[in-house]
Parts: C-alpha cells; sequence; structure tokens
C-alpha cells in the first residue's frame, strides 16, 4: 500500500473505533498499518508548532479537512466542521465530528471510498452504462408504451444514485421493470400467434374459394409460404415488394380484360340489332307480297301484270341484297367474338402467370434479374444512407459446358440447383444470391468489407469440397472461379459488376477455383 491509501485506512480505522483522530492515536494507526515497529512510549509533548511529528499529523488532518470541504453534496459540511476543529485544535471535536461522518456515510455503505466523493471509475463507468442502457435502448424498445417513461425514469435515477438507499430503491424499481417487460412480451408473442392463426385460417378458406386456375392462387401461395417459416423483416420487404408488382401489372391486365369484354358486350347487342332489321326487312316484304298478290288478282291485262311482276322482283332483290349484307355483317361479327374469346384467353393466360410470376428463377431458386435489379436499389440506397459497405460476388462455374457436354443438361441444371444451395446454406440470410445469367451467379453481401467477403466466397468453396454433387451416384466435384467487388460511395449497378466481371475472368486465367478482389 502507499501511503497515502494507508492515511485513508488510518482515517477510517479511527473513525470505526470510535477514537479521537490525536496526533498520537493517527500514529499508532499508520504503524499498525504499515507494519511499523511501536515506538517507545515517551510522554506526550505539548501541541506546538515545534514538535515536528505533531505538526506532520496536524497537517495531514488539516489536508483532509480540506478536501473534503470541497466534496459537493452534504460531505462538504464535515469539511467545514473539521476545518474549524483544526484552527481551534479542538481534536475532541474533531473526534467526535468523524464519528458522525462514520455514522452516517462509512457504516452505511460497502464502499467507503464512494461515500467519500471518489468513487470507483469502474463503478462509474458500470453506472454510466446501466443509465444510457435504460434511457437509449431500453426505453427505445418499450416506445409506444408505459414502460418507456418508467425505462428512461430509471436511467436517470441511476445516473444520480450515489447512496445505498438510492441504489436499493432502484434495485425494486428495476425487478418490477424486468418483470413488467417479461409479461408484455409473453403477451405480445401470444397476440402475434393469434394474429397469424387467423391470417393463415383467413387464406385457407379465401383459396378453398377460388377457382382451380384462380390468378389470385399464385399470391395467396407466396404470402401462406411467407408466413409459414420464421419472420424477417428483409423477407417482409422484399414479399411486399414483389406483390406490389405483380398487383400492378394484373390491375393493367383485368383493364385490358374488361376492355375486350366491353367489346363482346357491344358486338353482341349489334348482332341481336342486324337480327332485329333481318327479321323487319322480311316483314315488309311479306307484307308487300300480299299486296302484289292482291294486284296481281284484280290485273286486267298482260301490261298491269308486267308493271307488278317488275315491282316483285325489284323488292325481291332488295330483301336479298339485305339479307347477304346482314348475313356478311353476322359473319364478320363472329369472326370479332372469336378473336375477342381468344384475347380474352389471352389476357387471363397472362394475368395467371403474373399471379404465378415472382422474383425467383424457376430452375434454381435464385433472384432472377428483376429481382436482382430490386434488391441492389434497396441494398445500395440502404449502403449510402448508412455509410455501411456493400460488396458484390460474381461467381462462374469452371468447366460447365464440359458437364453439360459429357453428362447431359439436366445434370448441368441440377449442378446449379446444387451451387445454389451449398450458397444458401453457407452464407447469411441477410446475403442474397441471384442468377445473373447461365451458369454465372451474383451475390449481395450487405455490411460486409471486401476482405470479409473474399473470406466468405473461399468458405464456400471450401463447403462445394465437402459436400460433392450427386449425379447419378457418382460423386463430382463443383468448383467456381470469382470476383468480388467493393461498391464505391454511389457507385451504380453496371459499373460495379463491370469491376466484379473483370476480377473474375482474372481468377479464370489465373487457374480457376479462386476468388480475386477488384481492384
Amino acid at each position: 500500500m502507499n501511503p497515502a491509501e494507508i492515511a485513508r485506512e488510518a482515517f477510517r480505522r479511527l473513525a470505526t473505533r470510535r477514537i479521537a483522530p490525536t496526533p498520537d492515536a493517527y500514529r499508532d494507526i499508520y504503524n499498525e498499518i504499515a507494519g511499523l515497529p511501536a515506538p517507545a512510549p515517551v510522554p506526550a509533548p505539548a501541541p506546538t508548532a515545534a514538535n515536528p511529528a505533531d505538526a506532520g499529523a496536524e497537517t495531514v488532518l488539516s489536508g483532509f479537512a480540506s478536501r473534503l470541504s470541497e466534496t459537493p453534496g452534504e460531505l462538504a459540511e464535515f469539511g467545514v466542521r473539521f476545518n474549524r476543529a483544526v484552527k481551534q485544535r479542538d481534536w475532541d471535536g474533531y473526534a467526535r465530528t468523524l464519528s458522525q461522518l462514520a455514522e452516517k456515510h462509512l457504516r452505511r455503505h460497502t464502499h467507503p471510498v464512494m461515500a467519500l466523493g471518489t468513487e470507483d471509475p469502474e463503478a462509474k463507468m458500470l453506472r454510466d452504462l446501466l443509465s444510457r442502457t435504460l434511457t437509449f435502448a431500453v426505453a427505445s424498445l418499450l416506445s409506444g408504451t408505459p414502460l418507456a417513461s418508467e425505462a428512461e425514469s430509471l436511467g436517470s435515477a441511476v445516473k444520480a444514485a450515489h447512496n445505498e438507499d438510492a441504489l436499493q430503491e432502484i434495485a425494486t424499481r428495476l425487478k418490477e421493470l424486468c418483470y413488467q417487460i417479461e409479461i408484455k412480451r409473453g403477451d405480445g408473442a401470444e397476440q402475434q400467434e393469434l394474429l397469424l392463426r387467423l391470417f393463415k385460417l383467413l387464406l385457407e378458406n379465401v383459396s378453398e374459394l377460388l377457382d382451380d386456375d384462380s390468378w389470385m392462387r399464385g399470391q395467396i401461395a407466396a404470402v401462406q409460404d411467407l408466413i409459414a417459416g420464421p419472420l424477417d423483416a428483409r423477407a417482409l420487404e422484399d414479399a411486399t415488394r414483389s406483390l406490389k408488382d405483380v398487383i400492378f401489372k394484373q390491375g393493367q391486365l383485368k383493364h385490358g380484360i374488361a376492355d375486350v369484354r366491353l367489346t363482346v358486350k357491344n358486338m353482341m347487342m349489334t348482332f341481336i340489332d342486324r337480327l332485329g332489321s333481318v327479321a323487319a326487312s322480311t316483314g315488309n316484304f311479306q307484307e308487300k307480297i300480299g299486296g302484289f298478290s292482291e294486284r296481281i288478282r284484280h290485273a286486267g291485262n298482260v301490261e298491269e301484270l308486267n308493271v307488278v311482276l317488275d315491282e316483285v322482283l325489284r323488292e325481291t332483290k332488295i330483301v336479298q341484297a339485305d339479307a347477304l349484307a346482314s348475313r356478311d355483317r353476322m359473319l364478320a361479327a363472329h369472326q370479332e367474338v372469336q378473336e375477342a374469346e381468344a384475347r380474352i384467353q389471352e389476357l387471363e393466360a397472362k394475368l395467371q402467370h403474373m399471379s404465378e410470376l415472382v422474383r425467383e428463377d424457376q430452375l434454381t431458386g435464385s433472384l432472377n434479374r428483376r429481382g436482382l435489379d430490386d434488391v441492389f436499389e434497396r441494398e445500395s440506397a440502404r449502403a449510402d444512407r448508412r455509410g455501411t459497405p456493400l460488396c458484390v460476388a460474381l461467381l462462374d462455374l469452371d468447366n460447365f459446358k464440359k458437364l453439360n457436354d459429357t453428362y447431359g443438361h439436366l445434370a448441368g441444371d441440377n449442378a446449379l440447383r446444387h451451387l445454389v444451395k451449398v450458397v444458401k446454406d453457407t452464407l447469411r440470410s441477410m446475403d442474397v444470391i441471384a442468377r445473373f445469367g447461365g451458369e454465372e451467379f451474383l451475390i449481395l453481401l450487405p455490411e460486409t468489407g471486401v476482405e470479409a467477403a473474399s473470406s466468405a466466397m473461399v468458405r464456400v468453396q471450401r463447403e462445394l469440397t465437402r459436400h460433392f454433387f450427386l449425379h447419378e451416384n457418382e460423386k463430382m466435384l463443383i468448383t467456381f472461379s470469382c470476383g468480388v467487388a467493393l461498391r464505391h460511395q454511389n457507385e451504380d449497378q453496371a459499373a460495379l459488376m463491370a469491376r466484379a466481371d473483370a476480377a473474375m475472368y482474372r481468377a479464370k486465367q489465373s487457374g480457376k477455383n479462386r476468388v480475386v478482389i477488384a481492384e
């Protein structure tokens, strides 16, 4: 122990033993702590400045009083009283004040140094960390609930606590807060589970009401797959974006179908009008034939008969022309109806396709180019906003053409599926793989530096050597060459892909099955 620590401990023992802090008593305690031999007893001289031992002890007591008086709060009052006792050389009064200090502060606290205003730095750091955790982290997680204000209040109380009573009160409040949080968490989890069950039941009911070829089935299936697994913010965001795209395009197609159906309706009305015209024309012709018959019956000579016959021929030709025209119009209307029906079927097929359309590559289950564009736009914007790194890895299967030529395209397709599965199993859930074209794949690695991204790709290569690709019970080793690029600030997708592609080309040229970092 250094002299300062010995002196501090000597004062503490004087207080706890209720010994008057005389120079002799202080010296005896000091020697006891330091392990020094006790001096031979001598008559106590009068306390004068000429006595250096008493002067040294008095200096220490005066320094202690001065330091205590500079401490903020109630301890400063004790320092003033100590200073007054030293100036008056009232050692009995000094002893009483020291006993009162020990009774009020030292005996109540497990850490006497803290009571004297010199708090342990580690304890202060822990107290500040607890205060910050309650005020910012816990309160933000409980935002929107009454518990948030309690967490903030506890954080402020922790920061201001300097005695055992305050800490005990904080401990009690903290236990109650933890208990309330646990109850709320259980209630929230139960509510979420009930809502998911209700949502699943609703989707199943709607799905049963739909026709087998309904364009809504694809959307319902996508949502059912999403809520079947663990809920993830990125997955929810991706599903929302995908469904919005599908719903927008389906809306356009539905408007097209409605227009075509309206056209068919108009054509049918025209067809009915034509039939009515034909019927009316035929009725008029019948009436005219009846009149001609009456005129023929009363004709007096051949000339009158010829006039009537000419009129009959003329009316017959008119009726025949109207009939032929109506027939042509009906045939044209029939053709238009058939074309409209074909158009409706085509639009409905497109609508069904749009419902089933997802942003995944149908062969491998990875994202397609549209899905890649959407994810890149989102992740690049997030990287620019937060100032976090974003890396891409462009990989190309080695000797893929030889694999296709030797074992067939089915083996090649299965090899692509195997690669995507290994990548998904190896990398994080936030990392995204997309089929860039053919046997090329692109992986987005958010919040990842270029060295970490390169190490991740090497890890995928190692996993491929551990998990062989099986084709007709024959083990095949799949390798790939990869180029990794770190996106620059505000760098667009084309420029980033070009740099990754150049690095991947260098990996191919340097012997394949390698990972090269782009310049």
